[in-house]
C-alpha cells in the first residue's frame, strides 16, 4: 500500500460518517486539480471537521506504516494530522507545484498545522526537494515543531546536511527534547557535532546548570582526550543517569584509555553488558 493508501485506511475506520464524506469530498476535487486555493481552504477547515483526537495506532497499523514508507512512525499522531497530510498527498503531482503549495500552507500556518506538515516531511514526493524546508522547521523557535521534524521521523537522517543535522540535535537538547526517538541519530553522529556538545556541556557547567544524560551519547565515538576527561568528571561526580550516560558512551570510543575508565566502574560495564543498560532503557529513566 502506498502511504495515501495506508492513510485512506486509518481515516476509514476512526471518522464519522460526516467527517469521512467530507473529506474523501475534498480528497476528490484536489485531485481534480481544483487549484490551490480549494487546498489551502480545506487544511484550514480539518481542524473543525475532523477533530483533534488522537490517532492511536495498532501495531499492525504501524507495521503497515512501516511497509509504506521505511521507518515511518505515526506515534502520537492525531486525527487532524493524519488529515491534513492525506490532503496534500491527494495533490501529488508535479514536485515543483507540490513544495511551492508546501512552503505556502507553512508561511501562513498555525502551530498544529505546521506540526502536521513537518511529520508529513517523510511521506511527500520527491524527497530531496523538501530537505530545505525541513531545515526551516529545525530552526523554527517552536518546540513542538522542532520535535515534529527530530522525534520518530525519518527525514533527517536521510535527508538533512550534516550542519542542519547537527544544529537539530543540539537545539533538541537545548530545548529540553529527549535524544532517543530521533531517528538514525548514532548512524548521523559526527565528529563535528561531538566537539559541538562537548563544548555545550562545558557551557552548561560553568553556569551551574543541568546537563542532559543524552548528550553524551554522540561524543563517546569521537572522543579525543580532552572529551574523555569530560566522561571521566561525570563518572566521578555525575548523577545516578549521568554516570550511566557516560559508561555507555566510553563503549562506543575505540580508544584505550575508554576500556580503562569503564573497568574502573565494573557495575556499569557488567549492566552494558548484560543489556540492561542501554541508551533506549536510560532514556525511558530519566
Amino acid at each position: 500500500m502506498r502511504p495515501l493508501e495506508v492513510l485512506d485506511a486509518w481515516l476509514h475506520a476512526r471518522l464519522s460518517a460526516p467527517a469521512l464524506t467530507w473529506l474523501q469530498e475534498q480528497a476528490a476535487r484536489l485531485a481534480g486539480d481544483d487549484g490551490d486555493a480549494a487546498l489551502f481552504m480545506a487544511v484550514s477547515l480539518v481542524a473543525h471537521r475532523i477533530g483533534k483526537d488522537d490517532l492511536i495506532a495498532t501495531v499492525a497499523e504501524r507495521e503497515a506504516a512501516e511497509r509504506a514508507r521505511s521507518g515511518w512512525d505515526p506515534t502520537d499522531w492525531s486525527l487532524d494530522q493524519a488529515a491534513r497530510i492525506y490532503l496534500l498527498l491527494a495533490t501529488a503531482g508535479d514536485s515543483a507545484r507540490f513544495a511551492r503549495r508546501l512552503d505556502q500552507l507553512c508561511a501562513t500556518a498555525d502551530v498544529s498545522e505546521l506540526v502536521a506538515f513537518y511529520r508529513g516531511l517523510p511521506l511527500y514526493p520527491d524527497p530531496p526537494r523538501h530537505a530545505v524546508r525541513a531545515a526551516e522547521g529545525v530552526r523554527s523557535n517552536m518546540k513542538a515543531v522542532l520535535q515534529a521534524v527530530a522525534h520518530r521521523n525519518p527525514y533527517p537522517a536521510e535527508y538533512l546536511p550534516d550542519g542542519a543535522w547537527n544544529q537539530m540535535v543540539l537545539k533538541a537538547i537545548f530545548v529540553g527534547l529527549r535524544l532517543d526517538p530521533i531517528v538514525g541519530l548514532d548512524r548521523r553522529a559526527n565528529p563535528v557535532l561531538a566537539r559541538m556538545l562537548a563544548d555545550y556541556a562545558h557551557e552548561r557547567w560553568a553556569a551551574s546548570r543541568p546537563i542532559s544524560p543524552e548528550l553524551w551519547r554522540c561524543v563517546g565515538p569521537f572522543a579525543d582526550a580532552g572529551m574523555l576527561e569530560d566522561l571521566a568528571r561525570v563518572l566521578r561526580s555525575g548523577s545516578t543517569h549521568e554516570r550511566a550516560a557516560a559508561a555507555l558512551s566510553l563503549t562506543a570510543c575505540g580508544d584505550a584509555r575508554a576500556g580503562a575508565l569503564l573497568d574502573a566502574h565494573p557495575d556499569l560495564a557488567r549492566a552494558i553488558a548484560a543489556g540492561t543498560l542501554t541508551w533506549r532503557t536510560l532514556a525511558q529513566a530519566i
